[in-house]
């Protein structure tokens, strides 16, 4: 096959060029400038075993008002406000046959012989790059494939990849996990277990699953899926969302959706497409997903940077869906702390681990956000308050946290000798934390080099776990410091039989046992120690570990962690978790073939390979985060009590 031939089936199989097959499709580039109403005919591929084909024809219907829609059909975001969206209802009707198909546009029979014939991985291992001599061994190891069945043994599906090549079938495993609107490529499933009759809700496409997914397609140059993910999910943001005769604050992003197919009204012959999404009324514990909105945004701004498309972020309605996410993150409470206030479960630990409060994944997460949403606002004269209120709430956040989270030896010696019951605006023990709360573990496990940023605090609380993914952020988007970054890295590497042993990473360490389980977790079965949330062995983190190695300029460390997941991903099937101490089994209770590990792997695999790429989701602090940063620590605190000057209050 030729050079263009390749790169056009590519687009095919990826969605991106469905031009090719019919006229227009259904989310097309079509903006508000079409007419009111506007008839195209669009075909529904899937690179998946079982090609479903779909016949549809669409209607564009505007100016719908929000608490109208009780289906999103097909939907088109035109550059209009959010409260006028531009919907396509897309009636489907089962197409015949292949040849059928085939026959109307001429290419069936090219696209399923291109489909045999086409390499989908095209990942260049440089482990040269790295100048990493274990990493090159490593890879001339696995070119010549051993005996042990270390990597790829056969599995049940049809895309079987080649022994040799754990990445293959890596890349085949992510493209069948694609869902499809409309005949556009939309997001991915969170997991396509065969072995599973249980599916809960992992066949819908999770906000915070799909970003190693996202991440991984951006870097294989692939944009539409994330193009079509940003405009899907803003559509969405926009329902009204309901719970027992209550509503959240406007802004709120769903956990995630479903592509359902249902009966047109009407016509019994004729389906038709609409989004369903869940924004935590029908998930386990009925908690809203505070982490989506700051993810969608930290997703927007490494697609710009990505694909060079800063047109997507400047559109007046992904402007306005960046506005309402601020606005209910800065709105003001009773919480006397720049954190954000949270309930337990509200992010990647969806279940009770005793996190309510100010969870560190929470504080990461949002610090990144506000700094990728101020790099993306458009300085218009509406923004200027809510920009004001952003930089603000970007330094206190960043002193409390640098100040308060951090611990190390020298930090848990202070602590150890805190005097409790200080009533003063100089109080040293300012959350009056008792020196009994130093569990033994803690002492024993704290290596005199490093440290890392606990996992939450509250008024006589800290909660002293290492918490992974918090941490890793923190790294990422600068909010922890130069020496704490390193440190954070340090520490994961003199405590790697802890924190790696035979699968990266742990999602938290050490796990709750005993009556603290019973009593932090209400006896969940599925958190018991060792497991799940509750200290288990998440491969997804291998990503983000990757972006923080690669930022302190440290690959190697990362490279190492990679090292461990190839001996063992493809074999066990890609599950979603690990289980015991040293993450020797497999989770219980854990999915096969779970998408963010697969992903997460191969972001971590081409960011290896591209160290430079790793710049779309890194955030550097500025020096004027700096300077005042630097003033909050010399500045006395009297000097900020008295009378709030009423022009420096901020309308957000």
């Amino acid at each position: 096959m030729s050079m263009g031939t390749s790169e056009v089936a590519l687009q095919v199989l990826s969605g991106a060029g469905p031009r090719l097959l019919t006229p227009y499709m259904c989310f097309g580039n079509v903006d508000s400038t079409y007419p009111s109403r506007f008839h195209s005919k669009c075909i529904k591929k899937s690179t998946s075993k079982y090609m479903n084909l779909l016949s549809c024809s669409s209607m564009l219907h505007s100016h719908i008002g929000r608490k109208q829609l009780k289906g999103l059909g097909c939907g088109v975001f035109g550059d209009t406000a959010v409260n006028r969206l531009q919907l396509q209802s897309c009636k489907c009707q089962q197409a015949d046959s292949l040849s059928e198909l085939a026959a109307e546009d001429g290419n069936g029979t090219w696209f399923g012989d291109s489909a045999k014939k086409l390499n989908l991985n095209g990942v260049t291992n440089a482990a040269n790059i790295l100048e990493f001599e274990n990493v090159q061994q490593f890879e001339q190891e696995k070119k010549g494939l051993t005996s042990d069945g270390v990597v790829g043994t056969g599995r049940d599906t049809t895309h079987k990849a080649s022994v040799d090549s754990i990445e293959d079938e890596a890349w085949d495993l992510l493209r069948d996990s694609m869902v499809y609107y409309c005949g556009s490529p939309v997001g991915t499933i969170a997991a396509n277990d065969p072995t599973s009759s249980n599916v809960l809700n992992y066949d819908q496409v999770f906000i915070r699953d799909f970003i190693p997914s996202g991440i991984a397609f951006l870097l294989k140059g692939e944009y539409d899926i994330v193009r079509n993910f940003i405009l899907h999910t803003l559509q969405l943001q926009s329902w009204e969302k309901t719970m027992d005769c209550h509503s959240p604050g406007q802004g709120l992003m769903p956990a995630s959706f479903k592509v359902r197919t249902v009966p047109l009204d009407g016509d019994d012959s004729a389906t038709e497409e609409v989004l369903d999404p869940d924004f935590g009324e029908a998930a386990i514990g009925r908690v809203a997903p505070v982490d989506s909105g700051l993810w969608w945004i930290i997703l927007l701004r490494a697609y710009g940077k990505s694909s060079g498309d800063l047109s997507l972020q400047e559109r007046v309605d992904v402007q306005t869906g960046i506005k309402m996410i601020l606005r209910l993150c800065l709105s003001d409470g009773f919480d006397m702390f720049p954190t954000l206030l949270v309930t337990d479960g509200s992010c990647m630990i969806d279940r009770r681990m005793g996190i309510h409060g100010h969870p560190l994944e929470i504080q990461a997460l949002f610090y990144s956000a506000l700094l990728c949403a101020r790099e993306m606002l458009a300085p218009v004269d509406g923004s200027a308050d809510l920009i004001r209120a952003l930089n603000n709430r970007l330094v206190a956040l960043s002193f409390h946290i640098r100040e308060y989270y951090w611990i190390d030896m020298r930090k848990l010696n202070e602590i150890y000798r805190y005097k409790t019951e200080e009533y003063s605006y100089d109080a040293v023990n300012k959350f009056n934390i008792y020196p009994d709360q130093i569990s033994p573990w803690l002492v024993e496990w704290m290596p005199n080099k490093g440290g890392y940023l606990i996992g939450n605090l509250q008024p006589a609380h800290m909660d002293f776990r290492f918490f992974s993914m918090g941490n890793l952020w923190s790294v990422v988007s600068s909010l922890a410091t130069t020496d704490q970054s390193h440190a954070i890295l340090d520490l994961i590497d003199a405590k790697w039989a802890d924190l790696v042993a035979d699968m990266p990473l742990k999602i938290c360490y050490p796990a709750l046992e005993g009556q603290e389980w019973q009593i932090i977790t209400g006896s969940d079965p599925k958190n018991t120690p060792w497991s799940y949330h509750n200290a288990g062995s998440w491969p997804t983190l291998l990503w983000q570990f990757t972006v923080a190695c690669i930022k302190m300029n440290r690959p190697e460390i990362a490279a190492r962690a990679v090292q461990v997941a190839e001996r063992r991903l493809a074999r066990d099937k890609w599950p979603e978790y690990y289980d015991t101490k040293r993450a020797r089994f497999i989770g219980k209770q854990a999915c096969l073939f779970q998408t963010w590990s697969i992903a997460g792997y191969l972001v971590a695999k081409l960011l290896l390979a591209d160290p430079s790429a790793a710049k779309i989701l890194i955030t550097e602090e500025d020096s004027d985060l700096v300077n005042a940063f630097s003033c909050m620590i010399s500045a006395n605190p009297r000097r900020k009590r008295g009378r709030k000057d009423s022009k420096q209050t901020y309308i957000v």
